[in-house]
């Protein structure tokens, strides 16, 4: 039962719906800048062709060779280098090992917060854009962030404070949002 129940919440949540339309909408963003891109390029190529037609082939290759050179002498004294401070102690070794691991722990766990934050970005973008594409207008979008960003900053010691008639009135959306949700799930069963 645990799973029928979990499928149909993740079909009945939009959230990837509106993560694709903040994508497409950010494609389409990016999209309208490659003309004026193309344009650039197109006034810069001939003085990058002519530059590269002057260029003589042996001084290409001698400033190659030289910085070749000069990578290989630096990785060379960075290896001697390290070698002759690798320290032998065991201790320290595992130490260091223990520490990397627990930061690279710290990493991924950073980076599954922040591919998480982007998504929720991305997404409530898309709602957005949804918004804008079917026609409901601008100021209905913009006091809906309001009215959520002041529902999400109000601390509970501020909501205890509030009016009873206010708190009557949160509880009637709840209550009308749940039995809203048990109506569209009970016909698939």
């Amino acid at each position: 039962m645990a799973i029928a129940e979990d499928i149909r919440k993740a079909a009945a949540d939009p959230k990837p719906l509106y993560f694709f339309a903040g994508t497409a909408d950010i494609a389409y963003e990016q999209a309208l800048k490659v003309p004026g891109l193309i344009e650039q390029l197109s006034a810069e190529a001939p003085a990058w062709v002519e530059t590269v037609r002057k260029t003589d082939p042996k001084d290409v290759q001698q400033k190659a060779v030289a910085r070749a050179k000069e990578a290989q002498d630096l990785v060379q004294n960075k290896v001697t280098g390290f070698i002759g401070t690798l320290d032998t102690d065991l201790k320290k070794i595992g130490d260091a090992v223990q520490d990397v691991a627990l930061k690279g722990v710290g990493f991924a766990a950073e980076g599954v917060v922040k591919a998480r934050e982007t998504y929720d970005k991305v997404a409530e973008r898309g709602e957005g854009a949804v918004k804008t594409w079917r026609g409901e207008p601008a100021e209905e979008q913009e006091k809906e962030k309001e009215e959520l960003a002041a529902g999400e900053a109000e601390p509970v010691a501020v909501a205890d404070e509030e009016p009873a008639a206010k708190k009557t009135a949160t509880a009637k959306k709840t209550t009308a949002k749940k039995t809203t949700a048990k109506k569209t799930t009970s016909p698939a069963k």
